[in-house]
């Protein structure tokens, strides 16, 4: 595994518990942290999350995650041993909405076949 993989896995594990545990704002919603992208110098990490709720809830998550980005690194730079902490970006990660979405699709069209019979 390189470790530029392994940075990325490390960060994933840290930066979910400094939200779940750490960060205090009643703006975050349920969030998932559920994938970061590390540049190859590791300076820049992409931490992709989703959240469960409406868009409004997504909104104020973003906000609130943007809000302690600060905090967040600096705890990172305390628990993971790195010549550089990366500069954080969040992301939303529409994959797993996008994934219900055509689950429900597909669950409509079988509804409508079945009552074809």
């Amino acid at each position: 595994m390189a470790r530029q993989d392994k940075v990325s896995k490390t960060l994933l594990r840290e930066i979910s518990s400094i939200i779940h545990d750490e960060v205090k704002d009643h703006r975050l919603g349920f969030i998932t942290v559920t994938d970061v992208e590390l540049t190859q110098d590791l300076r820049c990490a992409k931490v992709y999350f989703s959240v469960l709720g409406s868009e409004e809830q997504q909104r104020q998550s973003i906000l609130a995650l943007e809000n302690a980005k600060g905090f967040i690194r600096r705890l990172v730079a305390q628990r993971i041993k790195l010549r550089f902490v990366p500069e954080i970006i969040f992301k939303i990660d529409k994959s797993i909405e996008y994934g219900f979405k055509i689950e429900e699709q597909l669950r409509k069209i079988k509804d409508e076949s079945e009552k074809g019979r």
